[in-house]
């Protein structure tokens, strides 16, 4: 049987249906989030783990010029690895059929004989190839989807400057590229880089490395000491070219992966909690207003016996329905959206399976975190509740003093007719509930703002790294060092106006115990096309001496400007020195560090040499400058800029702009949560005194305009309250996703403050709307019998 306190609750809960389900749709938001977050990680981690497992991922990489192949068995001697690998990695160019371009490919051995020991492929389809065959290939099933190739399908490639045509015989997937960019790239290409898995004796032959490798990977014993293995490894390689070894978590393609784990773990904190304590403000404005009607009947309760507790849990009853129907909503809502987030992660991080798993640990904190805010929200409300003495709770709450103020003797108060001093007066008379209730409608603007924010940090991104920081049409990356006057000899190819070169070298920066793995591009003094370039302050002229680091290079060693740095150069001759930092410069992609090119060549020991050109190209020769560049020898590599602008949008269109729609969403659910339940009170509080005006004579217009005119008032003043909260907000969430990997501009644009002030005053005017609708319907006899 259903106690007396339940049937009231059941009833209360129905009279206040609409307010219930606005709260627990902003509960039920806030708790989407949340479980789309933990799923998606939890997914993600899981899939990344088994796929690793499964095809046995390496935990060491290194690279050397020319190493023999005897030296495997040296390496695989070294204490705690549990096996060793040698193979052959090399770039090529290809020419694929119906692409004008030139597109980068990098190949990787396979063993002659048995399957790979590390890093085994998935094969997709067709076969792995034959050791008999040369000229078979496997390629990267995103690059074959990306160009409709098949088992079968043929293409050109220049192998070390002889062309040669490729048989497709498979598509695969590999652990080392479940996120797969060129050399030099920002986000994946698939039209324009691909990797291809070729016979180890093919490959050596067409690069003259018989008997050799140049590539070698370790998988280590549990609890082995891996900075002892890589300090061993590089001793083993230093004499054949070795360009210093990197762990796991180095690894070009498992470091962009875990960085977009960690931001989904930052997401999950940040914007959960704005939606939860929105539901907590929301709760305690409902239960306060409750709580104070039903004065009397607490009272009442108090005299039949009813106990503190049983009236305190009665009222904590009802938040947690309205908080578990907002968890049951959220729930299924969060775990649609994480498994849509999650295989959206896998168009971009290309696993051969997807392991979405959601276990009841992401529900259970989702859960009891939502019911924790709504409970939070409605404490105070609740203990007013259970502290009222009977015979106070019988008498109706003392009347306010209403006095004649200074303010009601100005100019503009005599200006005003009565409906609007009206307004003003119950706003002045009650300034905290008139604050709290703009205070709720900012959050809705704030979290709006701090959505929208993302596209003009995304365009500012765009313009200042590709438009204002790079020159060039196209980038000319070399397989080897090449000699100065290779300027001039591009400069001679069709439609090159102007051609810049740079220098690359592998290196560790060290300061104290901290130590980062970081190439250093030698810059030529003048730099035009390529020039370092500093988000605040433009282009940067290169320091004869001296290291110029990023911002972010530079937090990470714990080093300012004047500051003295180690540095080991990975290649030529190895060179240790101390540098000086010269300066420290602002970027938004990466840690780069930079230094006078020929400064550069001098400590390397290798000459006047470069690594590859920008070149500028001129638009009517373009097809015939892409038909030469198809067949130069040592070219390893050919970016283009354009087509890493379309690239980049296109990435930020699937992803972050589809996220930023989820938000706007989510937002505006906010907005109509806060701004219905504030009209929705103001009415019940209101309704006898409208009611009592309209029976004066008051017109059906003016009371609505009395109503609703000082919700009007109280989003207008929440329209630049939100606009600041959002730029905090908007500061916080640059600051909090900022990585190695790329920064995220702080940009604001007018537009965007009007954007998110329009959409909640949208909001506004359809929850008026729907409250209109039952000022309109109220009956004034009902209405004037009440006590209140």
């Amino acid at each position: 049987m259903m106690s007396s306190l339940d049937r009231k609750l059941v009833r209360e809960l129905w009279r206040l249906k609409a307010q219930v389900l606005a709260i627990a749709l902003v509960i039920a938001s806030g708790t989407a989030l949340l479980i789309m977050a933990l799923t998606t990680i939890e997914a993600l981690e899981e899939t990344t783990a088994a796929y690793y497992e499964r095809t046995r991922f390496a935990d060491v990489f290194a690279q050397a010029k020319r190493a023999p192949e005897h030296l495997g068995r040296d390496i695989a001697d070294i204490p705690g690895v549990r096996l060793a690998e040698t193979r052959i990695v090399e770039g090529a160019i290809l020419d694929m059929p119906g692409f004008a371009e030139p597109v980068v490919a990098q190949l990787l051995s396979l063993p002659e004989r048995g399957p790979e020991l590390l890093n085994a492929l998935v094969i997709r389809s067709g076969r792995l190839t034959d050791p008999t065959r040369p000229d078979e290939v496997v390629v990267s099933e995103p690059f074959a989807e990306a160009h409709e190739l098949k088992p079968g399908d043929s293409f050109d490639a220049v192998l070390r400057g002889r062309k040669r045509t490729l048989q497709v015989v498979g598509t695969a997937l590999s652990p080392e590229f479940v996120y797969a960019i060129a050399p030099g790239g920002l986000m994946p290409d698939d039209e324009r880089f691909g990797v291809l898995w070729m016979g180890h004796d093919a490959l050596a032959a067409a690069f003259d490395l018989k008997a050799s490798f140049n590539s070698v990977t370790l998988s280590l014993l549990p609890g082995a000491d891996e900075k002892d293995g890589i300090r061993r490894l590089d001793g083993l390689l230093a004499p054949f070219g070795g360009i210093g070894a990197y762990g796991r978590a180095d690894q070009t393609s498992n470091w962009f992966l875990e960085s977009e784990i960690a931001q989904q773990k930052n997401m999950s904190r940040i914007m959960p909690a704005i939606f939860l304590a929105v539901a907590a403000f929301l709760t305690n404005m409902v239960m306060a207003r409750l709580i104070e009607t039903e004065r009397r009947e607490i009272g009442l309760l108090k005299a039949f016996g009813y106990g503190n507790l049983a009236i305190g849990w009665h009222y904590a009853k009802m938040v947690l329905v309205i908080g578990t129907i907002g968890i049951l909503i959220g729930s299924l809502l969060g775990a649609w959206l994480g498994h849509w987030n999650t295989e959206l992660y896998t168009k971009f991080y290309r696993f051969p399976f997807l392991l979405y798993r959601p276990g009841p640990a992401g529900f259970v904190i989702a859960g009891a975190i939502s019911l924790g805010a709504a409970l939070a929200g409605s404490l105070a409300a609740v203990r007013r509740a259970v502290r009222l003495p009977p015979a106070e709770a019988m008498l109706p709450p003392s009347p306010p003093i209403y006095r004649r103020t200074w303010a009601s003797r100005t100019a503009l108060a005599g200006a005003l007719d009565e409906p609007s001093r009206m307004i003003v007066r119950r706003i002045v008379r009650w300034p905290v509930r008139a604050f709290l209730a703009s205070l709720g409608l900012a959050m809705s603007i704030a979290v709006l703002i701090m959505a929208l924010q993302w596209v003009d940090a995304i365009d500012s991104l765009a313009d200042t790294v590709f438009e204002r920081g790079q020159h060039q049409d196209a980038t000319v990356a070399f397989n080897d060092l090449q000699p100065i006057h290779t300027i001039g000899d591009f400069e001679r190819l069709p439609g090159v106006l102007a051609a810049e070169p740079y220098r690359h070298a592998s290196a560790r920066i060290s300061h104290g115990h901290l130590v980062e793995r970081q190439g250093i591009i030698g810059v030529p003094p003048g730099a035009i096309l390529s020039p370092v370039f500093d988000v605040e302050r433009g282009r940067i002229d290169v320091p004869p001496g001296g290291l110029m680091l990023s911002r972010k290079l530079a937090e990470l060693l714990h080093v300012s400007a004047g500051d003295t740095v180690g540095v080991e150069l990975l290649e030529g001759r190895q060179a240790r020195l101390s540098l000086p930092v010269a300066q420290v410069f602002e970027t938004y992609l990466g840690t780069p560090a930079y230094m006078e090119m020929g400064a550069l060549n001098r400590i390397a020991g290798d000459g006047r040499v470069v690594s590859g050109l920008h070149i500028l190209v001129d638009s009517p020769s373009r097809a015939s400058l892409l038909a030469k560049l198809k067949d130069i020898p040592n070219v390893a590599a050919v970016l283009f800029r354009q087509a890493a602008i379309d690239t980049f949008y296109k990435t930020m269109g699937e992803t972050i702009f589809i996220f930023i729609g989820f938000f706007v969403a989510f937002s505006m659910t906010l907005s109509v949560g806060v701004t219905y339940n504030s009209i929705r009170i103001a009415l019940s509080e209101r309704a006898r005194e409208l009611a009592t005006l309209r029976v004066l004579g008051f017109s059906r217009w003016e009371i609505s305009y009395i109503l609703l005119g000082e919700v009007g008032i109280l989003t207008w003043v929440a329209i630049p309250l939100g606009a600041a909260i959002g730029y905090g907000l908007a500061w916080y969430m640059t600051s909090a996703f900022e990585t190695e990997l790329y920064r995220v501009p702080l940009v604001l644009r007018d537009a965007t403050y009007g954007k998110a002030a329009l959409i909640a005053l949208a909001a506004t005017l359809v929850c008026a709307a729907v409250v209109l609708r039952r000022l309109d319907r109220l009956d004034l006899i009902a209405v004037l019998k009440t006590r209140e």
